[in-house]
């Protein structure tokens, strides 16, 4: 429990004191660990956990949806992505093929590979 607390506060603070680009990378962060629950859970067949997990990732693919700038090139490309795996996710829950949701778990570790990578780069600029 003590632990668990101490995680929460972690996070919050991370959360709280995070600039725009590490609020992106906390969400692929957490939509990477909501899938692999979910994963984890449906493969236990505990199907409302893995069910719970799916619609938070669903959440956090919508957060990053509506966050973007559209005045981008890049911005509209992100937003394709994020649409496609959402129903992506929508055919893993009607569909139940585990296929489905590696792919989407894949697609959201490269993004939190490519956007840690991306931030080390500004961050390395700007020094």
């Amino acid at each position: 429990m003590m632990k668990q607390n101490y995680q929460l506060h972690y996070q919050k603070v991370r959360v709280e004191t995070a600039g725009p680009g590490e609020l992106t990378l906390i969400l692929y962060e957490e939509l990477y660990k909501s899938l692999n629950l979910a994963r984890s859970q449906f493969e236990n067949g505990d199907i409302e956990q893995c069910r719970h997990n799916i619609y938070r990732s669903r959440d956090i693919l919508q957060e990053l949806l509506v966050t973007l700038n559209m005045d981008y090139d890049i911005s509209k490309q992100l937003y394709q992505l994020y649409d496609y795996y959402l129903r992506r996710l929508s055919d893993f829950i009607v569909k139940k093929d585990i296929e489905i949701l590696n792919d989407v778990i894949d697609f959201a570790k490269g993004m939190v590979e490519t956007w840690r990578q991306a931030l080390q780069i500004v961050k390395s600029g700007n020094e």
